[in-house]
């Protein structure tokens, strides 16, 4: 009941995500980030668990593809969840159960990777890529957000979305951005606000906690 990106930017070193859903609190549960690792997307009744441990096999060495492996082998209900993994390079791969009944779809780019379930159309994450990878010199919450709205307007999920989230990770421990937006008509549009509002401090934030304020 999710459709979701993770991108990375190959002038900055960025990485993050963004996701939307018709469950509340998609946030907390479904996107994860870490700075010089990657990224891992687990949705379609998710298992929190899988994020930070596909974190970690990442930052032990794996590959993208050798984490999503691990994962699945892991845990013995495979069947009814959906992962994507990107690694610090751009390089991504992702996973969807055989036990998943609904229309889902993923897609890859260079430096993206989009998976999505409860979708109206299997074309939603290729729709999410081609936006990401468009304009690759704008800013990656920009391109983020660009990417959610073309998975809404190639048809999103088949029911009302509720929550929405959109992280990047940059150099520190901490995220570069952690927006959330939860139990709102339209998430996506209250997300995009949120980046509006948080973009001219985003930087300052960083400079306070690193004592250069």
């Amino acid at each position: 009941m999710t459709y979701s990106l993770a991108g990375r930017c190959a002038r900055t070193g960025m990485m993050g995500g963004v996701i939307t859903t018709s469950s509340p609190a998609v946030g907390s549960r479904c996107l994860f980030a870490r700075a010089g690792v990657g990224v891992v997307l687990t949705q379609n009744l998710t298992d929190p668990r899988l994020g930070p441990r596909g974190l970690m096999l990442m930052e032990d060495g794996c590959t993208p593809a050798e984490a999503i492996a691990a994962l699945v082998a892991s845990t013995p209900h495979h069947g009814i969840r959906q992962l994507a993994a990107l690694g610090r390079d751009g390089s991504s791969a992702h996973f969807s159960g055989a036990g998943i009944t609904s229309i889902l779809g993923a897609a890859q780019g260079p430096n993206s990777v989009a998976v999505g379930n409860i979708l109206k159309n299997d074309q939603v994450p290729a729709a999410m890529v081609a936006a990401f990878e468009a304009e690759p010199g704008a800013p990656l919450p920009e391109r983020l957000l660009a990417a959610l709205d073309a998975g809404t307007a190639a048809g999103g999920e088949i029911r009302e979305l509720v929550s929405a989230a959109l992280m990047v990770v940059d150099r520190e421990s901490f995220p570069y951005v952690d927006l959330r937006a939860d139990s709102d008509p339209d998430p996506a549009a209250a997300l995009r606000r949120m980046w509006g509002e948080y973009a001219p401090l985003a930087d300052m934030y960083v400079d306070r906690a690193l004592g250069k304020v």
